[in-house]
């Protein structure tokens, strides 16, 4: 396993046996097993529109903060009237709200530097093709937008989160778990116009930086090298891009009674086949049947897929240990550090909780390692 680029220490944990065919490689023989497809259900009742209540605090910076927010989103959408702040980071802001009789969820940039920007203009640019080629799996309605401003407004959409957080502690209910993997797969298998949405990602590059990082070893350099080179050999004689949400994280996914709706597109795009499947593999660490199915839906369609889906994991789960050990050295360095709510969707866990983690995700990368070594051995 290569090198850590940071110093982590954490007490041992117990040790769980790894069922034989939970890991990213699996034998050929094994056949994929179906994905359930959630329908189309009846609205239970109370499922409509909610009932909104509370206060914004427009006092103090973060209330200057708030009226700034507010005051981009009346210039492209004066009906709408705020009511809660549904999350606020560093980087946006999220107000919940109703325009006339529906609510709705106002996005408000407060970072604008250039990659956020992007990024945000990205997301923009993906709700507004929706309007003219509705995707497979349910996502929210357009309602008002200015890239330039870097605001959206958009339907509030019924359910409960998948979970919680990015890594979940306890692995969610299977339902969930196969209610979101039949949209993530009836996603993947959308074919929008040519020229609709880019390919937010590029492999090269980002392989290169890892490496320069220290993250990837020369081997590993190697290695996911000869794959993307037999992937183009075979796209070559068939398109390998795939759509995909970019990331698809069970906390940007809402479990409603009419089935599941994915949120935050700002990663959306054409990726190599199998990049929404590695990101839930990478955060389904306490689910070892669903990392079975899901590697096995992997490899279903042939060595090509089973190789993308491999090199996407191992750029995912290099992500996710570059972003966790970032965090362990702020809360190391930091004599009071901010601890994340874990009420907020996709918040990182702290202290002992993100070392645990950071085991895990080395242990991961490991096994992913070895699958990629595996799989150069069999061209």
């Amino acid at each position: 396993m290569y090198a850590a680029s940071s110093s982590v220490s954490a007490p041992p944990r117990p040790l769980r046996p790894r069922p034989a065919d939970s890991g990213p490689y699996l034998a050929p023989a094994r056949q994929a097993a179906p994905v359930p497809v959630a329908g189309k259900a009846r609205r239970a009742p109370g499922s409509g529109p909610q009932q909104l209540s509370g206060r914004l605090d427009l006092s103090g910076p973060q209330g200057a903060q708030l009226r700034s927010a507010i005051a981009s989103v009346h210039r492209i959408c004066p009906e709408f009237s705020p009511v809660q702040v549904l999350r606020r980071n560093g980087r946006s802001v999220l107000l919940v709200g109703t325009t006339g009789r529906s609510t709705a969820v106002a996005k408000c940039l407060t970072d604008h530097s250039p990659a956020w920007s992007e990024r945000f203009r990205h997301e923009i640019a993906v709700y507004r093709s929706f309007v003219r080629h509705r995707p497979p799996a349910r996502a929210p309605r357009l309602i008002a937008a200015d890239p330039d401003n870097c605001t959206l407004v958009i339907e509030r959409m019924p359910g409960r989160v998948a979970a919680l957080q990015r890594h979940p502690v306890k692995a969610p209910p299977r339902a969930d778990i196969r209610a979101a993997l039949g949209a993530i797969c009836r996603l993947n298998t959308w074919r929008p116009p040519a020229g609709t949405f880019d390919a937010p990602l590029d492999y090269a590059a980002r392989l290169a930086r890892y490496h320069e990082l220290g993250l990837l070893t020369d081997r590993d350099m190697g290695d996911l090298q000869k794959l993307l080179h037999g992937i183009a050999q075979a796209a070559g004689r068939h398109s390998m891009g795939q759509f995909c949400h970019g990331d698809a994280l069970l906390s940007n996914i809402l479990i409603s009674p009419a089935g599941p709706v994915l949120v935050d597109w700002e990663h959306a795009g054409w990726y190599l086949p199998g990049y929404d499947l590695a990101t839930l593999w990478a955060v389904l660490g306490d689910a070892p049947a669903a990392r079975r199915q899901i590697s096995q839906l992997a490899q279903s369609a042939g060595h090509a897929s089973r190789d993308a889906f491999l090199v996407n994991l191992m750029l995912v789960l290099t992500r996710e240990i570059r972003t966790y050990e970032t965090a362990v050295q702020r809360s190391m360095h930091d004599a009071h550090p901010v601890v994340p709510s874990s009420a907020q969707p996709g918040a990182l866990p702290s202290g002992e909780e993100q070392r645990l983690l950071l085991r895990r995700l080395h242990d991961d990368c490991q096994l992913a390692r070895k699958a990629v070594r595996a799989a150069v051995g069999t061209r």
